[in-house]
């Protein structure tokens, strides 16, 4: 059989047996494209496993659900000209409520009333154990369905404990955890002591399915009745509002309830809204901002890899180039063509990158697998997408820097190639 008449099987034949005659000089080459792989397929599964985690937490909160608050809500501190805003009021809800045709309910919230550089004092004490991480807010008897909170035990806040200033709490299952070891059934009806006072303990929140990292701030939350959060805290004056919008009106509801704020808090028309209205949309997108710069910065380390793997191999190959040219002679000298030379010399860069790109990944899976065994609150999901992608960037720079060896192969004079010694 002729050479130019040869299967594309029996030129990656050929392109393998020259890999397998240098295994060791093969090895090296592909390092670059195995470190490029490797990076690109971890962030890409651990990024992957941290978004999902947050879609999971916010969509458990509830996807019809609106909050608003007078900072910026989601990641990040606040700037000091948002700390010099003035913070929404009832009055602001019972408005929001009475004049928006698109949401059901408001639950208001005094978010994180504990001490800030003294005031109230939110340590909770129960027989010589303290809890000191709780996140204290005050809320309103409605709050546990519009989050979709789910009691473990006990019973929630009601009318009567929120207009009598009741000194109730309803506690998540960290502080169970550190109050009540060993006694996580009888946690109902006990006295603990906060802030110099005694409250009871009437209910306990199941623990969240969702974490971010093994983690819920919701399980760390500590909630009292908001009218109560106004009588012990009254230098805490933030107001967060949850604001659950009908079915199938989110948008129709934030626009209401931004176009009401605006009006209620003087916002000339032009000019940015002095409060932060956000969606679960929004917090995911706000997210994937935020990661996407992470993802940039693997990307461009993972392109530094790619590219030294890549040189690495038109340096081999032009090398081999070398190397053959009595074999390249022989085979143009019985019919090989300048287009089967290049088919054959692309494939063998192809090849040799693709095996890098194997290896790479069956090691970023591994790391991935170990970093989940070894840290269960990160997850790392390694998506299809990036194992594919790995492979077909591999084999891309296989085929891009096989073209100038290749090329150089085929324009090689055959009577020159058999003289050379």
């Amino acid at each position: 059989m002729r050479f130019t008449t040869s299967l594309p099987y029996e030129v990656l034949k050929m392109a393998m047996d020259s890999i397998r005659s240098h295994k060791f000089r093969s090895a090296l080459t592909i390092i670059g494209i195995v470190v490029g792989v490797i990076t690109a397929i971890v962030v890409a599964s651990i990024l992957t496993g941290v978004r999902g985690s947050m879609v999971a937490i916010v969509e458990e909160y509830g996807t019809n659900n609106i909050y608003a608050f007078h900072l910026t809500t989601g990641f990040g501190g606040a700037s000091r000209d948002e700390r010099n805003r003035k913070p929404l009021t009832d009055q602001d809800a019972e408005a929001i409520l009475a004049q928006s045709t698109a949401i059901n309910d408001i639950s208001l919230v005094a978010p994180r009333i504990g001490s800030f550089n003294g005031g109230f004092d939110d340590n909770l004490i129960y027989e010589g154990k303290n809890y000191r991480w709780a996140l204290t807010d005050g809320v309103t008897p409605n709050h546990m369905e519009l989050t979709n909170l789910v009691l473990k035990a006990g019973r929630f806040i009601t009318e009567a404990d929120n207009q009598q200033r009741r000194n109730v709490l309803v506690v998540g299952v960290n502080c169970v955890d550190a109050l009540f070891p060993g006694k996580e059934d009888d946690v109902v009806g006990k006295v603990v002591r906060m802030n110099g006072e005694t409250w009871e303990i009437i209910g306990v929140i199941e623990k969240r399915k969702a974490g971010f990292f093994g983690e819920n701030e919701e399980d760390r939350k500590v909630f009292l009745p908001f009218r109560t959060a106004r009588k012990v805290a009254p230098e805490r004056k933030e107001e967060l509002f949850v604001i659950q919008a009908k079915q199938g009106q989110l948008k129709d509801a934030v626009a209401e309830v931004e176009g009401i704020l605006r009006q209620r808090r003087n916002v000339k028309y032009g000019e940015p809204s002095d409060f932060d209205v956000k969606t679960a949309d929004s917090f995911i997108a706000q997210f994937d901002s935020i990661i996407g710069g992470v993802g940039l910065a693997a990307i461009a380390i993972s392109c530094l890899g790619l590219l030294v793997g890549g040189i690495g191999v038109m340096n081999i190959m032009l090398v081999s180039v070398t190397e053959r040219t009595k074999e390249i002679g022989i085979r143009k000298a019985i019919g090989a063509t300048k287009s089967a030379i290049v088919l054959q010399f692309l494939l063998e860069a192809m090849t040799l990158t693709f095996f890098g790109g194997v290896i790479g990944v069956v090691i970023a899976i591994g790391i991935s697998n170990l970093i989940m065994l070894l840290v269960p609150s990160i997850p790392a999901q390694v998506p299809a997408w990036a194992v594919i992608a790995g492979l077909g960037t591999s084999v891309g720079v296989g085929l891009i820097f096989g073209v100038l060896p290749a090329r150089k192969a085929s324009r090689l004079d055959p009577i020159e190639c058999l003289r050379y010694e």
